[in-house]
């Protein structure tokens, strides 16, 4: 499963991409305005860094200005994924887009039906969104389910990019039921690190150590 990280802040990317835990960055307008940085600036600093692909989002609404804003930041660097929402312009936008050979990652899914078309557009990834169906009492797993199997039915080659994950269990069922790539906030992918019993067995050493008297340095 490849790890892409949620965030626009330079700091928290290169710091996971030095222990090899980033495969690829997603941001959108919420993330960037977070970071206060321009849009372009940014985004050519994390391609810099990161080799994977590095979601810039459109804020048109329209195909036309969507298409010319994807490929304004499809120029950026050869990694820049344009992202897309999933609606009939957006459709419309990553048939073009994609056929020009540009990465596209459609975004705002919350269902199969969405995720169907996607494919048919010709989308690099698909980003189902978890957490927010979880927030309307809606299981989000249920839709990545149903799109792996839409898309193993017919051999579609969209890759399917487990997104709003808000838990670390989130991203072991992700990558149970086989999706390809999740994109979480920094601090879900810390998070996957902890567990209470190896806080307790480490206490539990340190405290014997420290009995011993010794030391290593």
């Amino acid at each position: 499963m490849k790890f892409f990280v949620d965030t626009a802040e330079i700091d928290e990317i290169a710091e996971l991409h030095d222990l090899g835990m980033v495969d690829g960055v997603t941001t959108n307008p919420s993330l960037i305005l977070k970071s206060g940085r321009d849009i372009l600036e940014v985004t050519k600093e994390i391609c810099a860094l990161v080799p994977g692909p590095v979601s810039a989002e459109v804020v048109a609404l329209d195909a036309d200005a969507m298409i010319e804003e994807g490929r304004k930041l499809a120029k950026i660097a050869d990694n820049v994924t344009v992202k897309l929402p999933l609606t009939w312009d957006g459709l419309k936008a990553c048939k073009v887009l994609s056929g020009e050979g540009k990465m596209v990652n459609v975004t705002l899914c919350f269902s199969a039906n969405q995720a169907l078309l996607a494919a048919k557009a010709g989308a690099t990834f698909i980003s189902p969104f978890i957490g927010r169906l979880d927030d309307i009492n809606i299981d989000g797993m249920d839709l990545i389910q149903d799109i792996r199997v839409i898309y193993d039915n017919y051999g579609f080659e969209t890759q399917i990019l487990a997104a709003s994950i808000r838990s670390v269990n989130h991203i072991l069922d992700s990558a149970r039921i086989g999706a390809d790539v999740i994109t979480a906030p920094t601090k879900v992918i810390k998070a996957m690190a902890g567990h209470p019993l190896t806080d307790k067995g480490l206490a539990q050493f340190m405290a014997d150590w420290e009995k011993t008297g010794q030391k290593i340095l």
